[in-house]
């Protein structure tokens, strides 16, 4: 039985329009002087900490705590004005789908996998009334490589059910192969959703447990009861 259900943000939950890449974009412009900073580099399933050490040796900046935390003060500054404005909104079915776990006789635990630092998270989430809904989470800022997140989440999810959870006790919702990989990397179940960017048939070459177009092609008892 499942439980605990970690969710990936970006593609799989919402979409912001490109909100975040615009933010990046904006402030390594502001901070930094690079134009164009964020066209060779490619933002699926990427944590944000990643992403900037790979501009940052891209461009000869010094990947140097002090420089890190330039860029993250911008960022999400910038990030706070464009959401505002965005175009975009929950991904198709993950209403209904929070919905139907949340009303289960035993609703498992809800949390957040994410390569975003968590205040980036907050604030592309709170634009379309979702943080809420997710008690607790791992982000970029508790480590740069998506794997360890993955195992922060599973620890912090396991100490607020109380114990160890086994991997067939865990779910993992995602738009990339990244996130694929991830959930395998904890031993969680994965199910994969065609909805940010990656075909269906990509998804399925990486042989998630369940890959479907959107989450309203699948139910909370498919997935949590494989049923």
């Amino acid at each position: 039985m499942i439980r605990l259900v970690l969710f990936d943000i970006d593609g799989t939950l919402v979409h912001t329009g490109g909100a975040g890449v615009k933010a990046f974009a904006r402030a390594l412009a502001s901070e930094f002087g690079i134009q164009d900073g964020t066209g060779q580099v490619k933002f699926g399933g990427r944590t944000d900490v990643s992403l900037v050490r790979e501009i940052f040796r891209n461009e000869g900046i010094e990947a140097s705590p002090e420089n890190f935390a330039r860029f993250f003060a911008a960022y999400v500054s910038c990030l706070r004005e464009i959401i505002v404005g965005c175009k975009g909104g929950a991904c198709r079915g993950v209403l209904p789908f929070h919905d139907d776990l949340a009303a289960r006789p035993q609703p498992p635990l809800l949390g957040l996998l994410t390569g975003n630092i968590q205040q980036g998270a907050r604030i592309k989430l709170e634009r379309f009334q979702l943080w809420e809904k997710f008690p607790f989470g791992a982000f970029a800022d508790d480590h740069e490589e998506r794997d360890q997140i993955a195992a922060i989440a599973l620890q912090r999810g396991s100490r607020r059910l109380g114990g160890p959870l086994r991997g067939d006790e865990v779910l993992v919702i995602g738009d990339t192969p990244l996130d694929i990989r991830c959930g395998r990397s904890i031993g969680a179940k994965v199910l994969a959703v065609a909805t940010g960017g990656a075909p269906l048939e990509e998804l399925r070459a990486h042989q998630p447990d369940w890959a479907v177009a959107d989450l309203s092609q699948v139910s909370a008892a498919e997935v949590l009861d494989g049923a």
